[in-house]
């Protein structure tokens, strides 16, 4: 069986190309089946570092930013 990191939430970033439930690329994820254990396994050691959605400010945090600025109508 091929380890994968996928979580089935599936959809490419449009600034980045990476997938925001794996962080892979849309070609890492076309390769998958086809790559060789040793490529998965650096694939998998990177994807930690990647991130999917950048400047990305969710959660509390994030609204507690956006409440303090005023609304510009």
């Amino acid at each position: 069986m091929i380890e994968t990191p996928c979580v089935n939430i599936c959809v490419i970033h449009a600034e980045t190309g990476l997938c925001l439930g794996c962080r892979r690329s849309g070609d890492e994820i076309a390769a998958w089946s086809s790559m060789s254990d040793e490529w998965r396994r650096n694939v998998m050691e990177e994807l930690p570092s990647r991130s999917a959605h950048p400047g990305r400010r969710g959660g509390r945090s994030g609204r507690m930013s956006r409440a303090g600025r005023g609304r510009e109508d």
